[in-house]
């Protein structure tokens, strides 16, 4: 199984839910170049409000992603896990698993939202893009259009 993953998480707080700070968060990219990597280990990105949304990426076995990959007769099943339950904003029931053949890509789109048990602290909020690839591929390839897009994200407030 020749499988390429890419795990972006962008996070942030209400500093940046509106005006300038909003507008630099939706400009960060959710496709990137891969660099070359093991073939065991998943291209993870990580993007935080507190350094502008500059990207820091790094290699992560890929045990350690959150995203549930099987190979069925030929195809990828490929599902993301969500965790943790407590974070999702309400959403319709959770699509389900996508099935790829050879040569195509999925992006999964899922959002979270967190406060403080005892709402000391404000809203805290993260974005979790999965690009997943189902046999060889280029570097370039997260950086196209996908065959297959899938948006989970639910309302932040």
């Amino acid at each position: 199984m020749e499988v390429t993953v890419q795990w972006i998480r962008t996070s942030w707080t209400k500093k940046s839910r509106g005006g300038e700070p909003a507008a630099r968060r939706n400009a960060a990219p959710v496709g990137f170049a891969l660099p070359r990597a093991a073939a065991s280990c998943a291209h993870v990105i990580r993007m935080h409000e507190r350094d502008g949304f500059d990207p820091y990426d790094s290699g992560e076995d890929l045990r350690k992603v959150d995203v549930q990959l099987r190979e069925v007769d030929g195809t990828l099943r490929v599902l993301p896990r969500v965790q943790p339950l407590f974070g999702l904003p309400p959403r319709p029931r959770r699509p389900p698993a996508v099935r790829l053949v050879s040569e195509q890509w999925v992006r999964r789109q899922l959002n979270y939202r967190f406060s403080s048990a005892a709402g000391i602290r404000g809203w805290s909020y993260w974005l979790d893009t999965f690009n997943i690839a189902y046999g060889p591929v280029g570097a370039e390839v997260f950086l196209s259009a996908p065959s297959v897009f899938i948006d989970e994200q639910g309302p932040l407030r």
